[in-house]
């Protein structure tokens, strides 16, 4: 599959079962997408890999999380949708003299993005989910994420399940969004 189509044709697999990629796979995976823009080579994140029992351990930091017992349930069950669970840890450097930090939280999106298309491309399914849990205390000590770091949520990532697929994208027209300097909008 080559880029353009591999651009074009991704979605986000809500259903996903396994098998996931091996570590090796995977490792292999994630190298090819830390080629993406990183202004300073800093690479400000870190991935930590949730597989098999570890998803139960997740949930139940997931469901420490929650407000209510019902919510605790449905969160308890949420990192079992997918054999696989790659959190996205965000590790900033705010004092960096010619990097900001906005830049190191693109580098850090390139790279999860790479990872979602080169997925894709080898007939991969994931999605990138997150929610108000990545803050919570409990999830946060059960990922490891450390003081000054941020957990952007997790790529949930297996085999596409059977069912309908991504919805197919409405149509956009890129002009609407494109101008030339000094042209009239």
């Amino acid at each position: 599959m080559d880029v353009l189509e591999a651009v074009l044709t991704r979605r986000s697999a809500t259903r996903l079962v396994p098998p996931a990629p091996d570590d090796a796979a995977l490792l292999e995976l994630i190298q090819a997408a830390s080629a993406a823009p990183d202004h300073g080579l800093l690479r400000p994140w870190r991935l930590v890999l949730v597989r098999d029992a570890q998803r139960e351990l997740l949930g139940a930091a997931l469901a420490e999380a929650a407000t209510d017992a019902a919510a605790a349930e449905r969160a308890r069950a949420k990192p079992l949708r997918a054999p696989l669970l790659v959190s996205i840890v965000f590790c900033p450097r705010p004092d960096h003299p010619k990097v900001p930090v906005w830049e190191q939280l693109a580098a850090t999106v390139s790279v999860v993005q790479n990872l979602h298309l080169l997925l894709h491309s080898r007939g991969w399914g994931a999605i990138w989910r997150t929610g108000r849990a990545v803050d919570a205390p409990a999830v946060r000590h059960c990922v490891g994420v450390g003081a000054g770091e941020q957990l952007l949520g997790w790529l949930y990532v297996g085999t596409p399940g059977s069912g309908p697929g991504g919805a197919p994208r409405s149509g956009f027209d890129a002009r609407t969004k494109v101008r030339t300097l000094g042209a009239a909008a």
